[in-house]
């Protein structure tokens, strides 16, 4: 044969192989092609930015996102496990392992949104720090600092806490048992938004206020520690038997505007990480490598929930918040849709 008939010859066998590899290629851009994913988010409103992202790189890899449905912790971690929704990115670990016995039947961790950056604890006003000599919850059964956080009437102590479903409400209903505090504080369980509106307004009328928070959040961009408000500290570590374990890290060195240093803060640094549908990842593993590499800074998403705070708060605005950030960081975000792509093969 000569050259030229065997060079036509390959010449249409490697177009024919590109065409042939074409439609695999093609496909591979868009792994959700033709799937819906069920997504949830939290009820506290500073996790809907990092739910909002995650929504957004997965439509970019064209799935078909329903949601997210905003569920407490009890109905979700059901759901999860049952397959009736897919996933949320709004665990809270190890605060939520309360809930390991219901979602480990059916659903899974994967990945961290923000690693061991998420703080716990509770502040009270500087001033009141100061006047009456506050160092821990202890010192909430002297009556001079019930009757001065007193704003109901009831002769104990008020703490914005946290509404019934909330992996803190369990936490902080555990302290006020184990430290013998329920005689003398009262836990507010109404909308944590509310009540924390109604404690910053009070804190700028001079009263003084106690409140449960956890960062990131925009309670501490309102009321900044170590200039409005300091971390108190607990009587000593003690946390529900579920996470017993994690008891040397309720300790922490560093935190700005606490009473002491190291901290005894009573509650451990968490994770923020992905819980999600075994089933729906065994199907969806380009869903799940862009679970298991990506991730957003803690100080992003302090700065977003500030936005929030100020009035940026509709879903309309987060949805603009998280295309934003996904624009500010495209070579990252395209780097983790590169992996989804390639896992899907």
């Amino acid at each position: 044969m000569k050259t030229s008939s065997i060079s036509r010859l390959l010449a249409v066998a490697l177009s024919a192989s590109v065409s042939l590899a074409a439609p695999a290629a093609f496909a591979n851009d868009a792994p959700g092609d033709g799937v819906t994913v069920k997504m949830a988010q939290a009820t506290w409103d500073t996790g809907w930015f990092p739910a909002a992202i995650y929504k957004a790189m997965l439509e970019k890899l064209g799935y078909n996102v329903e949601g997210p449905t905003t569920l407490d912790n009890p109905p979700f971690y059901q759901a999860v496990a049952q397959g009736d929704l897919d996933f949320w990115v709004n665990g809270w670990f190890p605060t939520h392992n309360s809930y390991e016995s219901t979602y480990s039947q059916g659903a899974e961790l994967v990945g961290y949104v923000a690693k061991g950056g998420a703080l716990e604890g509770y502040l009270v006003d500087k001033a009141s720090v100061e006047k009456f000599n506050i160092k821990s919850l202890e010192d909430f059964k002297r009556d001079e600092v019930k009757e001065a956080f007193d704003r109901d009437g009831d002769g104990k102590a008020d703490l914005v806490a946290c509404p019934p479903g909330w992996g803190c409400e369990i936490n902080i209903a555990h302290h006020l048992d184990v430290y013998g505090l329920n005689d003398h504080i009262n836990p507010i369980k109404a909308s944590y938004t509310a009540s924390m509106a109604d404690a910053v307004a009070a804190y700028g009328e001079g009263k003084s206020i106690l409140f449960y928070t956890w960062t990131p959040n925009w309670t501490v961009n309102a009321l900044k520690p170590g200039k409005d408000v300091m971390w108190i500290e607990v009587p000593e570590v003690n946390l529900p038997e579920v996470s017993k374990d994690l008891e040397e890290f309720a300790v922490l060195e560093g935190v700005e505007g606490c009473v002491n240093d190291p901290c005894m803060l009573g509650f451990p640094a968490n994770d923020i990480r992905p819980v999600v549908n075994s089933a729906f990842l065994e199907k969806n593993p380009a869903i799940r490598k862009l679970l298991e590499v990506a991730s957003i800074p803690i100080a992003d998403i302090f700065a977003q929930n500030a936005k929030m705070n100020d009035g940026e708060g509709d879903p309309e605005d987060v949805t603009r918040h998280a295309a934003e950030w996904i624009e500010a960081n495209a070579d990252l975000v395209n780097g983790w849709r590169g992996e989804a792509r390639a896992a899907a093969n």
